[in-house]
C-alpha cells in the first residue's frame, strides 16, 4: 500500500495531507524518512512524530451538532474553543468540510480519512443543504439569482447553480454541491443580504432532525446510515 494511503487508513488525515507529512519528515517507516512512493508492506513500522500509527480496524462515523463560536480546526492556539475541544471524543477524528466560526449545524465527522476525502471532493457534487436568515426581505429576483449561480469576486469564481426555497420573509433553505469558503455568506452578499443566522442541516442522506441533537452533542451514526455514505462516495467499507 502506499504510504499516503496508509497513512490515510489510520484516520490521521486525508492522503493530501498525508504528502505534506511526509514532506514535513514527520512519518518515518522503519525508522527512516520515506520518499513520496514509499510502499508499505506488512511488518513495517509507520510512525507519526515518533509515535506509531496503525490502520483503523473500527470506523467510527459521527454526527455532531457544531454550535456557534466553535471553529474548525483541529489545532489553533487563536482558538478559544476548536471542534475537538467540543466534541471531546476519545478517539481521533477529522470533519468532511467545515462550517465557520459562526454558523451551527451538522457536522459529519470519521477516522476514516478515505472517506472524508471523497465527501469532500467538489466534482462528487454530493449535497449539502443550510437554513438560512438575511437581513432584508426577500424576492424572486434575489432567490433566482442566488440559484443560478453568483460569481464571487473575491475568490474569483462563480458558484454552481443550486436549489433555493423561501421558507419566510428573512429566511430560506438552500442546497450547495460545492464548497467554497464562506460560499453562503458571499452569495448573499453580492446580492445585497447580509446573513443573521446559517445553519447546516443536511450532509448528503444525513439530516440533522433524524438524531434529534441539540448544540455540542453527537450520536454514532448507525451502519445502516454509514454503508449509505460509503456507497454514495463509490467506495467500499
Amino acid at each position: 500500500m502506499r504510504l499516503n494511503k496508509y497513512i490515510a487508513s489510520c484516520g490521521v488525515c486525508s492522503r493530501r495531507e498525508a504528502d505534506k507529512l511526509i514532506e514535513a519528515n514527520r512519518i518515518t517507516v522503519n525508522n527512516e524518512l520515506p520518499s513520496f512512493g514509499t510502499e508499505v508492506n506488512e511488518g513495517d513500522v509507520v510512525c507519526l512524530d515518533g509515535k506509531k500509527i496503525t490502520p483503523n480496524t473500527k470506523t467510527i462515523v459521527l454526527a455532531y451538532y457544531k454550535p456557534v463560536g466553535v471553529v474548525c480546526t483541529e489545532k489553533d492556539k487563536h482558538a478559544q474553543v476548536t471542534v475537538i475541544d467540543d466534541l471531546k471524543f476519545p478517539e481521533r477524528v477529522t470533519y468532511a468540510g467545515r462550517l465557520d466560526k459562526d454558523s451551527e449545524g451538522l457536522l459529519i465527522m470519521s477516522n476514516d480519512g478515505k472517506l472524508i476525502e471523497a465527501m469532500m471532493k467538489s466534482a462528487n457534487k454530493h449535497e449539502k443543504e443550510y437554513e438560512v436568515t438575511v437581513d432584508k426581505p426577500l424576492n424572486g429576483d434575489i432567490l433566482n439569482k442566488l440559484s443560478n449561480g453568483v460569481y464571487l469576486p473575491e475568490l474569483d469564481r462563480t458558484t454552481r447553480g443550486c436549489k433555493v426555497r423561501r421558507t419566510g420573509t428573512r429566511s430560506f433553505n438552500i442546497i450547495l454541491t460545492q464548497g467554497l469558503n464562506r460560499q453562503i455568506r458571499r452569495m448573499c452578499k453580492e446580492v445585497g443580504l447580509k446573513v443573521l443566522t446559517l445553519k447546516r442541516i443536511r450532509v448528503m442522506s444525513v439530516d440533522l432532525k433524524d438524531y434529534k441533537l441539540s448544540p455540542g452533542k453527537f450520536v454514532e451514526l448507525p451502519e445502516k446510515e454509514i454503508l449509505k455514505l460509503y456507497s454514495a462516495c463509490g467506495l467500499k467499507k
